[in-house]
């Protein structure tokens, strides 16, 4: 009965022996692979191989030491099983060796063990690095350019933005209330791409809240945003942003525009030009900006974009102001949102290559 149980044992261990064989194969080139990498390196670089090295060896002896443990039963077990003679259990005496092996080596389970500890550590801080490299483009640019904006009673609202490559654009825009019964439209575009324009972006967003909320006149704030942000050393950096101001307790549309795209208002079943009233902001400190008032209506439109837009090329054809005020023209009852939409995908439509620059687009309704 012993006999038939002994020479599974053997052969269950052969075939462990095998797997840990093969495995032992695998660590033995992965060994030699941090060698020689280990000789081409740097020598203040080293430091770093040697505790890599260090723990795949380890792991290569362990295997070799499985593998010779599972050899050392296996014939134990099949020269037993063969011979019926209870004299040959003493080659189970051999299993001590690969035992004593084991203790030897298990002096350096601690500092190994510390070593991976670091090494898991390292790789761990790694992954929430290249998590927050990830997300923060993410978060700037929902900043400068929210996804969902907030509601405002007795308005409707949509918004498209494109960033021409990555998440970093100098386009940005902002819609909020600057008093009771005013809401204030802003979109800008700083010129360039990346992230020293989408800072730029973030700074004169946010300043120009603020003046905003202080001056009633959006050409005065235009002025004093330019005042501040030409203060700086900011080489060939400038800016083009337009500013509408809702008042429904005055039922007017006050505007002021610092040498942006011609943004177009539906009033009085026409579509209006609201063209720039002053230079473009950091192109001169001194510079003098002026407003323009209109009536409003219910159901009036304003649709502002940045030049990502008009100037979408096929050819050498423009997309142009002309054909975003057609298009506005053609159907100025459909939803903000939808307009918006519609908007980008003529542009896309009309270009002969995948759009390049930012984009942004911002519609604002009274209903």
């Amino acid at each position: 009965m012993e006999t038939p149980i002994l020479v599974v044992v053997a052969c269950a261990c052969l075939v462990a022996a095998a797997v840990w064989v093969r495995s032992a194969r695998h660590r033995l080139r992965f060994v030699r692979q941090i060698e020689r990498q280990r000789r081409q390196a740097d020598l203040a670089d080293r430091a770093e191989f040697d505790e890599a090295l260090e723990l795949a060896n380890s792991g290569f002896r362990k295997e070799v030491h499985a593998a010779g443990l599972y050899v050392v039963i296996a014939l134990a077990s099949l020269v037993v099983a063969v011979t019926e003679s209870r004299g040959w259990l003493s080659l189970y005496v051999l299993v001590a060796i690969p035992a004593l092996i084991s203790a030897t080596w298990g002096r350096n389970s601690a500092r190994e063990a510390r070593i991976t500890q670091q090494r898991f550590e390292i790789e761990k801080r790694a992954e929430e690095t290249l998590a927050q490299e990830d997300l923060a483009p993410r978060a700037w640019a929902g900043r400068l350019a929210p996804e969902d904006l907030p509601a405002f009673k007795g308005f409707e609202t949509g918004q498209v933005y494109q960033a021409g490559s990555g998440l970093m654009a100098g386009d940005f825009f902002d819609v909020f209330n600057v008093a009771e019964t005013r809401v204030a439209a802003v979109l800008g575009d700083v010129a360039g791409h990346g992230i020293e324009s989408s800072i730029t972006a973030f700074q004169a967003k946010y300043l120009l809240r603020v003046f905003l909320r202080q001056f009633r006149d959006p050409a005065q704030a235009l002025q004093e945003l330019n005042r501040q942000m030409s203060s700086g050393d900011r080489g060939e950096e400038f800016i083009s942003l337009v500013v509408v101001v809702f008042d429904t307790q005055a039922q007017t549309v006050r505007y002021a525009s610092a040498g942006h795209p011609a943004a177009w208002l539906w009033h009085d079943r026409e579509v209006m030009p609201l063209r720039a009233t002053g230079p473009l902001v950091m192109l001169h400190g001194s510079s003098e900006y002026y407003s323009r008032e209109i009536g409003l209506n219910s159901g009036d439109i304003v649709l502002m974009y940045t030049d990502g837009l008009a100037e979408v090329k096929r050819g050498s054809d423009l997309f142009g102001e002309d054909r975003v005020a057609m298009l506005l023209r053609r159907d100025p009852t459909v939803s903000p949102e939808v307009l918006c939409k519609q908007m980008y995908e003529a542009a896309s439509d009309f270009s002969d290559g995948p759009i390049a620059d930012d984009v942004a687009i911002l519609a604002i309704r009274k209903v």
